[in-house]
């Protein structure tokens, strides 16, 4: 029996260590080649040497398994090395089908403290990282599909890393927070242009004990004591099925959709709702008028009540991070 990935690519980003490392490893159990990415410094905020090992080590597995990978090591918030990745793909598995989208650092810091730099390499692995590889992957496919390769539609898949911190805020992280809602906005637009070639994209906002959360879930448990069989209901396993299934042909009606996913639970978040609408009385708004309509509105309502959507998905926790 086929497995569901067979003959597909993959290129996973971020993917030494933690969730990326989980993800590339379900990629390659379901039967993908896997470009394993991963810059290899040992610090969650970028920092330390460059260093083969980690993705290596995940390429070695999956090829012990019976699967086939290569390692690439490299930065994806470089223009020029994000290229290099998507070409590595395509020269050494004849094409790309599979875009896993998760590496990233943390440099946090209260905004009235938040130095320049930490805000742009916050944002720059993150939203950029994102933009560069997805900027190349879609041109192959554009191309693949513009050649008249299955009559104009090609086999695409998207799935970016954002986090619960956009959804329901996060003090110490504003940078992380920004670059996670725009992975969302990043993602929606290139589902709605790729749609017309055959390619879906979609965002996960997964909970995960890593190196990156360590702190954020040091008070929560881990597998039940004296079950060496039981799973840490935050491991980074309970998220890779779903990026697995957002992969295959099986999802291929799925595209610009959000996932929340953690724990044996996938939630899908509905895009912003209008919650009311005021309509002037007069040509214009004055002060007064909408002092009279919007205050009461706010004032008569319980402090946090604005979160009431993070709140009943159980979203806000620690800090509100979620990460890689």
């Amino acid at each position: 029996m086929a497995l569901p990935l067979e003959g597909l690519s993959a290129i996973v980003t971020g993917a030494g260590r933690g969730l990326g490392r989980a993800e590339a490893l379900e990629l390659a159990r379901l039967g993908a080649a896997v470009v394993v990415n991963d810059y290899g410094r040992p610090g969650r905020d970028g920092s330390g040497e460059v260093s083969t090992g980690p993705a290596e080590e995940v390429a070695a597995s999956i090829r012990a398994a019976g699967g086939h990978a290569v390692a690439h090591i490299g930065d994806v918030s470089d223009h020029e090395q994000a290229r290099e990745l998507v070409t590595l793909a395509v020269d050494r598995f004849g094409k790309l089908d599979i875009l896993v989208n998760n590496a990233g650092i943390l440099r946090d810091r209260m905004v009235f403290s938040m130095s320049e730099d930490e805000w742009d390499s916050v944002v720059r692995v993150h939203l950029k990282g994102h933009f560069n590889t997805i900027r190349f992957a879609s041109a192959h496919w554009r191309a693949r599909a513009k050649s008249g390769e299955g009559g104009g539609l090609v086999y695409g898949r998207v799935v970016n890393t954002s986090s619960e911190a956009f959804l329901a805020g996060s003090a110490g992280q504003p940078n992380y927070a920004a670059a996670k809602g725009g992975i969302v906005g990043l993602t929606t637009s290139t589902a709605l242009a790729l749609a017309k070639y055959g390619v879906t994209a979609n965002v996960i906002c997964p909970r995960a004990r890593t190196r990156m959360t360590e702190d954020v879930f040091a008070g929560l448990p881990g597998a039940p004591d004296g079950d060496s069989a039981g799973l840490d209901p935050l491991a980074p396993e309970h998220v890779a099925p779903l990026v697995g299934y957002l992969a295959s042909p099986a999802a291929a009606q799925i595209n610009g959709q959000l996932f929340v996913v953690h724990g044996g639970m996938v939630a899908i978040v509905e895009r912003p709702r209008v919650r009311a609408k005021f309509d002037t009385k007069q040509d214009a708004f004055t002060y007064d008028e909408l002092d009279g309509l919007l205050t009461p509105h706010y004032v008569d309502r319980p402090a946090g009540e604005t979160f009431a959507a993070a709140e009943v998905l159980g979203l806000r926790h620690g800090r509100g991070a979620a990460e890689v």
